[in-house]
């Protein structure tokens, strides 16, 4: 088991690697001149070369990529070219936002799709079963800015119930803080609810076929006990896979659901220093989102060592 843990880990060293090399490259993967363009239509050929030594494009590629890598490893990420602030200051005043979406949308999501998946799987041919179906194919179909913007109208402007826009930090109290956070949850959550209870009930159902699900039948085990106990147990590795690989979808609806809720956080980060070019700021945050994703892949491997009795080598 230890030495699968460590390869695991060892493998997310050129992964993490060639992201780097992605992200350092978006730079120099956009039309035309960077430094032009940031400089805008305005600007002199000195104000150009003047951002052109700030981005250390006159000096030779892989030389800019090992000292952009230098940086990195030293905690430093580069200083906005508009804000002129470090971008890893940045980042950590949107953090808070983006990562309570996300945690509250994940937990919302798992808590409520992965019992939709085993009771679809236990009511097949039902209206029950159909009815969760039909709500995976609308999850899927619905844009998330769509949703967002109908629960706006419904629950913020029609209802006056919840915050239509905005953020609270947790340290302003946890009510007031979950308030701005449950409509954002909702509309990013409900692609997610649907991916996952369609996993779950793919697996439970093939899982429930098995000749040791009609022994414990059998015996006399209850449903409840069949269906938590035994089903889901063995189930379990393909449902965690499908959560950690939906984490891709959180960290890129978070930046549309940000955008249609006015949250302050690393999303919306990322749309405006798009539209003014901010490159230093667009490879900090698509570097962090990238590490986060091969981050919780990686914990998503280690616990097979859990759930998977195969793994003991």
């Amino acid at each position: 088991m230890w030495a699968y843990i460590v390869r695991r880990v060892l493998a997310t060293i050129p992964v993490m690697a060639v992201v780097a090399l992605f992200v350092f490259s978006l730079l120099y993967l956009a039309p035309g001149d960077p430094a032009a363009v940031i400089a805008g239509d305005q600007a002199t050929p000195d104000d150009v070369e003047r951002i052109r030594a700030s981005l250390g494009l006159d000096r030779p590629y892989l030389v800019r990529f090992g000292a952009w890598v230098w940086d990195i490893l030293h905690g430093d990420l580069g200083t906005s070219i508009f804000t002129n602030l470090p971008v890893s200051h940045m980042i950590a005043q949107r953090i808070e936002p983006t990562l309570s979406l996300m945690v509250v949308t994940l937990i919302l999501a798992v808590s409520i799709a992965v019992p939709m998946g085993v009771v679809a799987a236990w009511k097949q041919g039902t209206t029950i079963d159909r009815a969760v179906m039909a709500f995976a194919v609308l999850g899927f179909s619905v844009p998330v800015f769509v949703v967002g913007y109908l629960l706006a109208f419904v629950f913020a402007l029609e209802l006056d119930w919840l915050p239509v826009q905005g953020y609270t930090p947790f340290s302003q109290g946890f009510f007031p803080w979950m308030e701005n956070l449950i409509l954002p949850a909702v509309a990013l959550g409900g692609v997610y609810i649907a991916l996952i209870a369609r996993i779950t009930r793919a697996t439970m159902l093939e899982v429930l076929s098995q000749d040791y699900i009609r022994t414990a039948r059998a015996k006399g085990a209850g449903q409840r006990s069949i269906l938590f106990l035994h089903a889901l147990k063995n189930a379990a590795v393909p449902i965690v896979t499908i959560i950690g690989i939906g984490i891709a979808l959180l960290i890129g609806g978070a930046v549309v659901t940000e955008s249609v809720f006015a949250i302050p956080g690393l999303g919306r980060l990322t749309v405006d220093a798009i539209l003014r070019r901010d490159y230093p700021v667009i490879q900090g945050v698509v570097l962090l989102f990238s590490f986060v994703y091969v981050l919780v892949n990686l914990l998503i491997d280690l616990l097979y060592t859990l759930f998977d009795p195969r793994i003991r080598y």
